[in-house]
C-alpha cells in the first residue's frame, strides 16, 4: 500500500500569482487615478483595466485548476 500525494498544478500557482499582480496593479492604479500623465492614451486608465483583467484571469486559473481530493477505488 503505497500512499501518493497529488501534486499541485504549476497553473494553480500561475493564477495566484496573476491575481496578486492584477490587485497590486489596480490599487495602484487607483491611487495614482486623479493624477495627470504625460503618457499618450493616459486618459483610457489602462491600469484599471489590467489589473481587473489579471484579477479575472487569475482567479479563473485559480478556481480551474484547485486541488481536488482524488476518490481513491
Amino acid at each position: 500500500m503505497s500512499k501518493e500525494t497529488p501534486m499541485l498544478p504549476v497553473w494553480f500557482f500561475i493564477g495566484v500569482l496573476l491575481s496578486i499582480y492584477g490587485v497590486i496593479i489596480l490599487v495602484m492604479a487607483v491611487l495614482d487615478f486623479n493624477q495627470t500623465s504625460q503618457a499618450v492614451l493616459a486618459e483610457y486608465h489602462p491600469g484599471l483595466f489590467g489589473g481587473i483583467l489579471l484579477i479575472l484571469l487569475g482567479g479563473f486559473y485559480t478556481v480551474w485548476f484547485w486541488p481536488r481530493g482524488r476518490k481513491k477505488d
